[in-house]
């Protein structure tokens, strides 16, 4: 038998999910929480096989409940009962320890297999689920060229760096840094795509905003 524990502040949705498991045979609702307070206090007494854990809830949500039986080391499996709403919850909740995510809406027999699943060391994310995580996943841009950590530059690099940001072209820069007009630049004019990618840098990192000389006024 399956020993299992609902976490829900809606009195309803416990009632309800209970009412469907009691017309699986191998499964049994042994304890019943309204907020994740008294999740953390009820699972490891009772013990149960597995959490089927809401993650919205008053006093403490579903998340910082996994977190904090997570950090005792008293997570039984636990699948996360989770809306259309809750993508974000979801990617958490992956992190937390969760085993299993559903939407509120499924079936009795897949809630059935998903507890069985997770009851026996598996994992799953329901389809629908996946999808939606995947979606968002494909709109993330990456723009780490390399995870090593880059040279720190020189103060003559970042005040060149800055200049260029300002929208300065490179007499200006050799004048601004005290080169004679008839000597020839040691420092090499980048290309423009990299001038317009070296400005945006520097954008980023703050260093317009530290120009005295002139506004920053990007690469022309």
């Amino acid at each position: 038998m399956i020993r299992v524990c609902l976490v829900d502040d809606q009195t309803l949705v416990r009632q309800g999910v209970k009412s469907l498991l009691e017309l699986a045979d191998d499964i049994e609702v042994v304890a019943e929480a309204g907020d994740g307070r008294q999740a953390v206090e009820l699972i490891p007494q009772v013990k149960p096989d597995v959490v089927l854990m809401d993650m919205r809830m008053p006093v403490m949500s579903g998340l910082e409940a996994l977190q904090a039986l997570t950090a005792k080391g008293q997570l039984p499996p636990t699948i996360i009962l989770t809306t259309f709403d809750d993508d974000q919850l979801v990617l958490a909740g992956i992190r937390a320890g969760a085993k299993g995510y559903l939407l509120k809406d499924v079936s009795l027999d897949q809630l059935v297999s998903a507890i069985q699943t997770v009851a026996g060391g598996g994992s799953l994310v329901q389809p629908a689920v996946t999808q939606r995580l995947l979606s968002g996943l494909e709109g993330l841009q990456n723009e780490f060229v390399s995870l090593e950590q880059p040279d720190p530059l020189t103060d003559r690099e970042t005040e060149i760096l800055r200049l260029m940001a300002g929208g300065f072209s490179n007499k200006e820069i050799a004048n601004s840094l005290g080169v004679p007009s008839n000597s020839s630049w040691s420092e090499p004019a980048p290309p423009a795509g990299n001038r317009a990618a070296a400005g945006l840098a520097a954008r980023r990192a703050g260093l317009c905003a530290a120009l005295t000389i002139s506004p920053c006024r990007g690469p022309s």
